[in-house]
């Protein structure tokens, strides 16, 4: 497959390129930034919903169509002004676009939010009925609300609480800043996107009990109050004590609450719960913390005590357990297992009794993301990159025979809607040169229809071409990249380029999708004469367990190797004006561009770097560890990757930006490089923000993106 995909995308790069006309509108910062995820980004398909009869239903602009399957036909469409109408006879404010809409399952009802107030439409009688039904409110701090829509948890001041027969319950009285309930554990990482997990039933809650009384408190700095105030937080540097994690069971009907009964004395993680769909066990995924042993553990949601490990896990370097478990639908003893134990995340079927009835995906490719089980339970969906590491694309396995077929058709970046029934699918497709496209498919026949197809957002504007780029690193390995170019672009003058990287776990920036995943901000930096380039090197992840590996114990090593190359291929060109190369990056590509710069010190003449990390053992725990080990175990690797140890050889320049309540990468990494620099006499630029955290959102977002392009324009 990947050598028929490789001559396709050869072929693209060679003869295909997305090049628009001239004379057309121009793009400011402040556009390009603020309208890039709004009315600069493909046109979308909202409130996607599979309803029963073979019935689909989304809306578009100012309507929301219902969509007859069978016959292929839109059967009606409501528009905003009808909604108004109705609105209107009962009050006075209305909609000013059609909102979040939730149909009621086998009604011609469906029902809305406007200003707090909930409704419910009639399509039949085309009236409004106010909603009395409970509803939680969405701005409580990590709102869960379970499959029964009348209970819901959430926290706050560090506790739980528990909405249930329209009474708020405090599950916790106790939290503090030392002890907290309901909140994701570990800092998000393992895949941990929340604290508290209902059972089906929803007569069961299991939630996070974190223990900070052994982690050290870190001050965050107001500055907009009068006189600033200090906010203490708990945050675990690597090497340090850190949390203790507990799993709690409320029990709904009962009202008593259990502990998981695990040792907390090694600081071990407790990850990837997931109730059995008796609801009589917890599989909960038990980490060391040198991460490097799991073990699955059941245990009884009766008192919390432990079962069985189903199976474990090892590795030499780290395991990094992603996802539950997921069982199937027609057999409560049987479940899918997501793992990279073989090179690759594939999928694996095991029985409660711990053991593998067989490896259902397999080959030098990962499996993304579990859609859901067919009906009958006979299939599992799933989205993967066999294709190709840029592409995602929609399968499904038999869960008997292992055999695998291909569902998405395009070659691109596919994510899938699947209706109840397992007959109909709807595939939201983009590509390099496809904005978005919406092709609902019969499962049974293989009959497509196109919904929609957007328009190119940007055909307006004044826009370069850009185009996918494949390089090989120095293993062997492909490399993935895109470059975008100037306007006007004339390969017989010279250009300056903008790298833009990140180059770190968990984040892949080059993707077969619209622009190749690229930002609009870079069409303003092309308008202005620039290449803007971008290229992920090991450590990126979807590439198989070697590959993001490669990069254990010495962060930042290997991925600037492959920078590197990227730089190399540049320079290649015969367009490109290699004595004006300027880099930008965040966060890890903020940490990537200051190693850069002074490893690397005649490369780029100007560079910026956001809430960058400059001393591994300012970070955090969880994630630090992982890829690095404690700063005790691993003290040379700590060093080498220490920019403090290299800003004395910095050449270009180089402007450091931080947000003043960084709670992810803290301010004292910049702070300290301030320091240093000051301590070795090394002049470098400096901004902060005052009011934001590791990232600036918002009104400020244009600020920012003006302060970075500014930057390089001036000095390159």
């Amino acid at each position: 497959m990947k050598n028929k995909y490789t001559l396709v995308f050869a072929s693209i790069i060679i003869s295909t390129v997305c090049c628009f006309g001239q004379n057309k509108l121009s793009l400011s910062i402040k556009d390009a930034v603020l309208k890039g995820r709004t009315s600069l980004a493909p046109q979308r398909l909202n409130n996607i919903q599979f309803l029963s009869n073979n019935k689909l239903t989304y809306s578009l602009n100012d309507n929301i169509i219902i969509y007859d399957c069978k016959k292929n036909v839109i059967e009606e469409k409501i528009n905003l002004h009808q909604i108004n109408s109705a609105i209107k006879q009962i009050q006075k404010d209305t909609l000013s676009n059609i909102p979040n809409i939730q149909w009621y399952k086998n009604s011609l009802q469906f029902s809305f939010a406007l200003k707090n107030k909930h409704f419910i439409y009639d399509l039949k009688f085309k009236n409004i009925l106010p909603d009395t039904s409970e509803y939680p409110d969405y701005s409580l701090e990590n709102l869960v609300i379970s499959n029964n829509p009348t209970i819901w948890a959430y926290t706050k001041n560090n506790n739980l609480f528990l909405h249930y027969q329209k009474r708020d319950i405090a599950i916790s009285t106790d939290g503090s800043i030392n002890l907290t309930y309901g909140y994701p554990a570990s800092r998000n990482e393992f895949g941990i996107e929340k604290g508290i997990f209902f059972s089906e039933s929803a007569e069961k809650m299991a939630f996070y009990k974190v223990d900070h009384s052994e982690v050290k408190e870190y001050p965050i700095i107001h500055w907009t109050d009068f006189p600033a105030t200090c906010e203490n937080i708990k945050y675990p540097m690597a090497g340090q004590k850190s949390q203790k994690v507990y799993v709690g069971i409320y029990h709904l009907k009962t009202g008593k609450t259990i502990y998981i009964q695990e040792p907390t004395d090694d600081y071990r993680y407790l990850t990837n719960i997931a109730f059995s769909p008796n609801e009589e066990f917890i599989l909960i995924a038990v980490l060391n913390r040198d991460q490097n042993y799991m073990k699955l553990n059941v245990y009884k949601t009766s008192d919390g005590s432990f079962v069985k490990t189903i199976f474990e896990e090892k590795d030499d370097k780290y395991v990094e357990p992603l996802t539950p478990a997921f069982f199937m639908k027609n057999d409560p003893n049987k479940f899918i297992w997501r793992s990279n134990r073989d090179g690759y995340y594939h999928l694996y079927l095991y029985d409660l009794n711990g053991k593998l009835i067989r490896q259902l995906t397999k080959g030098n490719w990962e499996v993304k993301k579990i859609i859901d089980f067919s009906k009958d339970g006979k299939k599992l969906f799933f989205l993967a990159n066999a294709e190709s590491p840029i592409n995602q694309d929609i399968y499904s396995v038999d869960i008997q025979t292992a055999k695998i077929e291909k569902l998405s058709k395009d070659d691109g970046f596919h994510i899938a809607i699947l209706d109840e029934n397992s007959e109909y699918i709807v595939d939201n497709y983009s590509s390099c040169y496809v904005p978005n496209r919406y092709v609902l498919t019969n499962l049974k026949t293989k009959q497509s229809t196109l919904l929609f197809e957007a328009t190119n957002p940007l055909e307006k504007y004044n826009t370069g071409k850009w185009k996918p780029v494949v390089l090989k690193s120095f293993d062997g390995s492909d490399l993935y990249g895109r470059i975008f170019y100037p306007v006007n672009f004339d390969s017989t003058k010279k250009y300056p380029v903008l790298v833009y990287l990140y180059n770190g776990p968990h984040l892949q920036l080059v993707t077969n999708s619209w622009m190749l995943n690229g930002e609009v901000w870079y069409h303003y930096m092309a308008e202005k004469g620039f290449i803007v380039f971008t290229i992920d090197g090991h450590g990126t992840p979807f590439r198989g367990k070697a590959f993001e590996q490669a990069t254990f114990r010495h962060l930042g090593e290997v991925e600037m190797k492959d920078q590197m190359i990227g730089v190399e291929y540049l320079k290649s060109l015969r367009y490109v004006d290699a004595s004006r190369m300027a880099l930008f990056g965040w966060s890890f590509g903020g940490f990537m561009t200051c190693s850069i710069m002074t490893q690397y010190p005649e490369v780029f003449k100007v560079a910026v770097a956001g809430g960058p990390v400059i001393d591994w053992r300012y970070y955090e725990v969880m994630y630090t560890e992982r890829y690095m080990d404690t700063p005790e175990q691993n003290p040379d690797g700590y060093t080498s990757t220490n920019v403090m140890n290299h800003i004395q050889n910095l050449k270009g320049k180089l402007l450091v930006i931080h947000g003043a309540e960084d709670d992810v990468v803290v301010w004292q990494h910049s702070m300290m490089l301030l320091k240093t620099a000051i301590d070795k006499g090394v002049q470098l630029d400096y901004f902060v923000y005052p009011t934001h955290k590791h990232n600036v959102i918002g009104k400020d977002r244009p600020h920012l993106m003006e302060k970075v392009c500014e930057y390089i324009l001036r000095n390159l």
